[in-house]
């Protein structure tokens, strides 16, 4: 049985400034993808903090709350068989130079820190993130192409 998955994906700041956010959407939605929830924001230090919680007590911390609330990030919600494992694939690993060519990092991101893009790990990881950064929760509906995408 397939498993229908939501994910959180965020364009960071640097994404949004070198003009990426058309063509990352492009990938997830060619990919067969569903956009179900989109917001630009620029994000607080509540919102910032809450989401990286994760990593409150490593050396780079204060680093990246200072990154990802230093200008807009596009926060995004995607639906489709496999979602996180999907989008983890078209995102690629964090350090953009060991990306493979291909993914959004391979393609765009030389460094750990200014990477582009974050994606839910897991499904828990997925509901905490969706549910922080889309609070009225998401947009459902149904995408008549989708029996063409799956079988």
């Amino acid at each position: 049985m397939v498993s229908m998955q939501t994910t959180y994906i965020m364009i960071k700041p640097d994404g949004v400034q070198r003009g990426l956010v058309g063509e990352i959407i492009t990938r997830f939605e060619n990919k067969g993808l569903r956009l179900v929830g989109l917001r630009q924001l620029i994000p607080s230090n509540k919102i910032a903090e809450a989401h990286y919680a994760v990593h409150k007590d490593r050396p780079f911390y204060s680093g990246l709350i200072d990154f990802i609330t230093s200008g807009p990030v596009v926060a995004m919600a995607w639906t489709g068989v496999e979602a996180i494992k999907v989008a983890r694939n078209i995102i690629g690993p964090t350090n953009g130079r060991e990306a493979a060519p291909g993914t959004i990092r391979g393609d765009f991101a030389m460094d750990i820190g200014h990477n582009i893009i974050h994606g839910s790990d897991g499904e828990e990881t997925a509901k905490f993130e969706l549910d922080l950064w889309f609070p009225d929760g998401v947009a459902e509906w149904q995408r008549d192409a989708e029996s063409h995408i799956y079988e």
